[in-house]
């Protein structure tokens, strides 16, 4: 802030002044502040060079003599300003938060001392481990130290991230993204929820860590080191043991000290208390009497205090009584928890409690828990009733089972919006997978578990971009991974496993974990199920190939197959919805790759499907596919009827909500209608258009939506002179794209930046991002953006005195333009050259004034009126130093005249000088 007044800098620009600040004084070399800022991640330094100059514009760094950053020749950057320390205020939260604690249904007894003083020190400390024995209350403590803290967290920063769900360590990222609301784009899941989260200020709890200690450990190491103001709390049966880490050992609940306590004396202590209290909501219906009194207490003595086996022993009660659960304690000595200390030592109380939590159970209740093991983090009862089904009996009576064990505190209950879900707390699933084993029928229930889940999601037939009904399935992610798991390594099951990666892969696209939806399809199409796979689901795994392939590993041919492999199959079995979905995919693959005549015939064939087998909805994102497909072939007057007509066949269906190939095809028609309008001569309109488009897809879940509109909607910006506006969306785009690792919208994100910078007066900056955005986009085989940055490269270095350079560059774009046959990039390249001709040394006015001519030649065959006042000024202007002053006018008062508004565009105000000056 300066005087009161929000000053906007990017974010890598502030972490280095971050960096500088924090060693006022001293000298900060570049590889410490690369090592700082960016990490891991690669950079040159030009690129820190870059961020200082932001940065010293931004504090007007010379400004009335006043010196903020000072470069020390061959060692670095010094902070050279007084610093006055402050406490920053925590950052307001960037979305709404996933990951949700565990209900508190239940009252806490014997932890309130606890519980506040966790909440201080985790306030303190930054990283608080709750480290005991299983079924103490960790979990327990963990949310009521989340409820207690919520105030300082905005109320809503505070995720829950239940491990238990999760047996792989590689999957450990992936939970935690789910959980904070980000979304998974590329191939580096840490590194994306480390960007994600590294100026939220937020409480994440790690529940159930001991079985993945390793990987929490790493990760937890990694979010308290690199995002300052994260809180970890971490529930665990052994300690991280990594710097930072505050361990707090979990006691046990106190139990009377004396052997003969009255009633009064025994009600003084936690564990009796609890005792009690769910006793009482078991049936119990007498308070506890002194004779009673020395039992009880004996009771929560021989349970070690442990809260899960004092409440399982209480839950009896309304049953057997006290006494009688007395009796039951007393006639089997092995479920003393001191009978067991020869097993792992973190095993000796959680394996004692657990055994005797069993026996209690009625035959039923020891069967339907230990097949609920089968199921993997949440599930509903339609799915334990399959599952667990004993002897035929149903859902109802496993419903009613569950109730009880819900009961015991063996199931816990946890509703996801209006559909109530269960799930087994990890040790408990732990303990209960093995006495499934020792049953004999692990294979048959996880047979069960495997099918049913196939059958479900074949039932509800989820569809790409259906984000409603995926949101209402997410949480079956975790059954849908095991079943996948299961039927893979069966031999005789991987036909049901082909199937349901083919079903769930709208799941996996759905919650953006592209990664998974990748590996899954692939396994299924190169999987040899000795009969013959069915033709749509074969399609679906191609698309969902193609899809996650493009928007991780980039334009690959891989990419270019799957598509050209689906549109086969679709074909020679009627077309319809997927041959529309796929030749949609062919139209955006072949457009990001610069064929645009190849994107307009997928197109145009993409429109004849649509009119003869597709609904209302799909011939509506055809014409957007065609006035997209236009604008790019060089034809934007047909572009803008298409655009049109597209809106208006939308009237009959309401807004459009269908995604095609990872794109919001209504989002891209804004777009498409922002660039068509600014182009044939309505700037202030089209600018408008682009901003509106660009702010709703700020609010979009999909993180690709706001990639995309701000990559296309930002030129509209700077074609217009908009600086102020398409500056701010260029930081944003930066941050955006480096948060959720879409390395080649970082470089169209870059590419925009340097050419901000080159109208905004810093051309050297402007040249070196890019030279590497032009490189990143090379690299990325995102050619249909490669021209555009090309045209800004040279245009930079022509500023820069490297004439000679300039020309090469963009002679060099307008060959590979022409070779390509991209039309729409032709009056833009051909300006460019004509102009870089005119600021020569020694320039060749004929051959500036030939490009110029041509650029204007190609502009009006597209119907571009944008671009023709773009290269009828500069035409102009070589033709007035000429002495020409009435071919400088039949220039450019047609075009000018030509425009339906006058205003709105810096070009339109040029003009109009221009204009004035000489009918003077």
């Amino acid at each position: 802030m300066k005087e009161g007044e929000d000053i906007r800098i990017g974010s890598r620009a502030l972490d280095l002044l971050i960096a500088l600040v924090e060693r006022a004084g001293d000298v900060v070399s570049r590889h410490e502040l690369i090592d700082i800022v960016w990490q891991d991640t690669v950079v040159e330094e030009a690129t820190v060079r870059v961020h200082i100059s932001a940065l010293r514009r931004a504090l007007d760094d010379g400004r009335n003599g006043a010196r903020y950053i000072v470069n020390i020749a061959g060692r670095g950057y010094s902070f050279v300003a007084a610093v006055t320390h402050d406490v920053p205020a925590a950052p307001p939260a960037q979305r709404r938060l996933a990951g949700q604690a565990p209900t508190l249904y239940r009252s806490i007894i014997g932890r309130e001392r606890v519980i506040g003083s966790l909440s201080e020190l985790l306030l303190e400390r930054r990283f608080v481990s709750i480290v005991g024995t299983g079924g103490i209350g960790k979990t327990t403590v963990a949310a009521a130290v989340a409820e207690r803290l919520k105030p300082e967290f905005d109320g809503q920063n505070v995720v829950f991230v239940d491990f238990g769900a999760i047996a792989d360590p590689a999957l450990v990222p992936d939970a935690v993204i789910s959980s904070v609301g980000c979304t998974l784009a590329g191939n580096a899941p840490v590194d994306e929820l480390l960007a994600f989260i590294a100026n939220l200020h937020m409480l994440i709890i790690f529940d159930s860590c001991e079985h993945l200690l390793e990987a929490t450990a790493f990760l937890a190491g990694q979010m308290f080191k690199r995002a300052p103001n994260i809180h970890l709390l971490v529930t665990s049966r052994e300690s991280l043991r990594i710097e930072g880490e505050t361990v707090h050992l979990l006691s046990t609940l106190a139990c009377p000290v004396n052997d003969a306590p009255t009633a009064a004396e025994a009600m003084a202590s936690p564990a009796v208390q609890l005792f009690m209290d769910r006793a009482i909501s078991s049936g119990l219906h007498e308070p506890l009497t002194d004779s009673d009194a020395p039992i009880v207490s004996d009771i929560c003595r021989r349970t070690d205090g442990i809260a899960l086996a004092i409440e399982l022993a209480a839950s009896r009660a309304g049953t057997y009584g006290i006494r009688g659960i007395a009796n039951l304690l007393a006639s089997n000595i092995e479920l003393r928890l001191a009978g067991l200390r020869n097993v792992v030592p973190r095993h000796r109380t959680l394996e004692a409690m657990l055994d005797w939590s069993f026996r209690l159970l009625g035959d039923c209740e020891q069967r339907v828990l230990c097949r609920l093991s089968a199921l993997v983090g949440l599930f509903t009862i339609e799915a334990a009733g399959f599952v667990a089904d004993i002897e035929g009996e149903g859902e109802g009576s496993v419903a009613a089972t569950i109730a009880d064990l819900v009961d015991k505190s063996l199931v816990w209950v946890q509703p996801q919006g209006d559909v109530v879900f269960y799930r087994l707390p990890d040790t408990t699933r732990a303990y209960a997978r093995a006495k499934l084993d020792e049953y004999g029928d692990a294979d048959e229930i996880d047979l069960r578990h495997a099918l049913y889940f196939a059958k479900l999601l074949e039932d509800i037939s989820l569809e790409h971009g259906a984000y409603a009904e995926i949101r209402r399935h997410a949480p079956h992610i975790g059954n849908v991974r095991k079943a996948l798991d299961w039927c893979f390594s069966h031999g005789e099951y991987r036909a049901t496993g082909v199937e349901l990666a083919a079903d769930s892969v709208p799941l996996f696209l759905g919650l953006w974990l592209l990664s998974e939806c990748r590996s899954w399809s692939s396994l299924a199409l190169n999987t040899d199920t000795g009969k013959s796979r069915s033709p749509r689901r074969e399609v679906r795994l191609l698309e969902a190939l193609a899809v996650s392939t493009m928007h991780t590993l980039g334009n690959t041919q891989e990419v270019r197959d799957a598509i050209e492999r689906g549109l086969n199959l679709s074909e020679e079995n009627g077309g319809g919805l997927a041959q529309l979905r796929l030749l949609a995919g062919l139209n955006l693959f072949l457009t990001r790759l610069g064929d645009f005549e190849g994107a307009l015939v997928a197109a145009k064939k993409c429109a004849v499907v649509a009119e003869r087998d597709g609904t209302l909805s799909e011939r509506v994102v055809a014409e957007w596919l065609l006035s997209a497909a236009y604008q790019l072939a060089g034809d934007q007057a047909t572009a803008l009827v298409h655009c049109e007509r597209g809106f208006e066949l939308e009237v009959g269906i309401g807004h459009l909500e269908l995604n095609l190939f990872g794109y919001d095809h209504r989002l891209r028609a804004e777009l498409g209608r922002a660039r068509v309008g600014w182009l044939r001569g309505s700037p202030a309109r089209a600018c408008r258009f682009a901003l509106e488009a660009m702010e709703r897809a700020e609010q979009s879940p999909l993180p690709g939506d706001y990639t995309m509109a701000a990559a296309h909607g930002i030129p509209v910006l700077l074609w217009n002179g908009s600086l102020v506006e398409a500056g701010e969306h260029i930081e944003r785009l930066i941050a955006h794209t480096q948060r959720h690792s879409f390395s080649s919208h970082l470089a169209a994100a870059l590419a925009l930046k340097g050419e901000w910078l080159l109208v905004t007066g810093d051309p050297s900056a402007g040249v070196e991002v890019l030279r590497q955005a032009v490189q990143m986009l090379a690299r990325e085989q995102f050619h249909m953006l490669i021209p555009g940055a090309s045209r800004a490269l040279a245009e930079g270095l022509a500023q820069c005195g490297s004439h000679d350079e300039a020309r090469a560059v963009i002679d060099a774009a307008i060959s590979s333009a022409r070779k390509m046959d991209q039309k729409f990039w032709l009056p833009d390249l051909l300006r460019a050259q004509g102009n870089i001709i005119r600021m020569a040394p020694e320039a060749d006015a004929a051959a500036a004034e030939a490009a110029l001519r041509q650029s204007i030649t190609h502009a009006a065959a597209q119907s571009a009126l944008g671009w023709q006042l773009k290269a009828a000024i500069p035409l102009a202007r070589l033709l007035l130093d000429l002495g020409r002053k009435d071919d400088a006018s039949a220039i450019l008062i047609p075009v000018f005249d030509a425009f339906p508004e006058h205003a709105g565009s810096s070009d339109l105000a040029e003009a109009a000088r221009m204009i004035a000056t000489m009918t003077a």
